[in-house]
């Protein structure tokens, strides 16, 4: 713990001799022998209390060197340093859309010589892309015969991971509306920066459905700086498929189009894409620091409390009234009074 104290002031130091040079060079102060307070009983104090009335002035000047040290310790502002935190700076602000009409459901997609949907290959393949862009904002958006945003941009990939996982066929309806999906991103992306608005459309169809032209939406990206990948999903027999439109999409935004006819082509694809756009690496870090300042100038305090109380002419006039409310003290101040008077006589 004490290798990561550090002080913000370390400079202040240098004021330690302070003291001994205004001790030596500058005039000492007069001495004012009228006493300020006045304690007509005092005389009547124990012998131990009169004998103690210059008091311990080494421990006085102990005490203060000490406290001054603790203030100058104080005001260099000892903070305690924590481990360094680091932090993934911002990557890219990549958007997916994934189509879930009922076509997804055909099952032509081969992997180790078994056959499952269209629908089962992306999820699998896709999740690991979406676990592996550590450094990016993630996005999901759902698309059938309308455009539905499941996930806004987040860092916490595994939450987008988890809704591509739960979506079902049908949700969003039949059809395919690729331009509103087109449309949908561009309109989360446009507030992000220029450089990171990247969009990922997997299809298996044609656009059959919704408000906006693939194309003109397409140009709507153009404008606004979006890149997208396009990727089609079939087999070889796949007829539905519209090629030149999504080859289209991707020429005109910057982007590049694909085409999976299986898992592996899928999963070569998606590696592809992340030596295209690499996930960022650089690191912002920062150490969190707390300040201790208080627990030497609390000492300090309590030191110097103990200055004062160490002080004859300051103890007399504490102690001297709280002696008199004794019982006993009054009794052995009667007995001193009655041998006074004896004497006299």
């Amino acid at each position: 713990m004490l290798s990561n104290i550090e002080f913000a002031s370390l400079w202040v130091f240098w004021l330690l001799p302070l003291p001994l040079i205004a001790r030596f060079l500058l005039p000492a102060a007069p001495v004012n022998s009228t006493a300020a307070l006045r304690v007509p009983f005092y005389k009547h104090l124990s012998p131990n209390l009169q004998a103690s009335k210059k008091g311990p002035s080494w421990l006085r000047v102990f005490l203060a060197v000490i406290c001054w040290i603790l203030l100058v310790t104080a005001a260099a502002r000892p903070q305690l340093v924590g481990d360094t935190v680091r932090q993934p700076v911002t990557g890219r602000s990549l958007m997916m859309s994934v189509d879930i009409s009922m076509s997804m459901d055909e099952p032509d997609m081969i992997i180790s010589g078994r056959r499952m949907t269209r629908i089962s290959a992306v999820k699998a393949v896709a999740s690991d892309f979406i676990q592996n862009r550590e450094g990016d904002r993630i996005g999901l958006i759902l698309f059938g015969s309308q455009a539905y945003l499941q996930a806004p941009l987040t860092f916490d990939r595994k939450t987008v991971s988890t809704l591509l996982e739960e979506s079902f066929l049908g949700l969003a309806g039949r059809a395919t509306a690729i331009g509103d999906a087109i449309g949908l991103a561009v309109k989360r992306l446009r507030n992000e920066d220029e450089k990171n608005r990247v969009l990922i459309l997997l299809t298996d169809g044609a656009n059959t459905a919704g408000n906006v032209e693939p194309l003109k939406a397409a140009d709507l990206a153009a404008q606004e700086k979006v890149k997208i990948y396009t990727i089609g999903v079939g087999s070889m027999r796949s007829r539905d498929l519209d090629e030149p439109t999504l080859q289209a999409i991707a020429e005109k935004t910057g982007g590049k189009y694909f085409r999976a006819h299986d898992v592996e082509g899928l999963l070569k694809i998606y590696k592809a894409l992340d030596e295209i756009e690499p996930v960022s690496k650089d690191e912002l870090s920062y150490r969190p620091v707390e300040e201790l300042f208080y627990y030497p100038l609390a000492i300090a305090l309590g030191l110097s409390s103990l200055i004062v109380l160490f002080s004859s002419s300051f103890m007399g006039g504490l102690i001297a009234p709280l002696l008199a409310l004794l019982p006993g003290f009054r009794k052995r101040k009667s007995v001193q009074s009655s041998v006074k008077r004896r004497e006299v006589s």
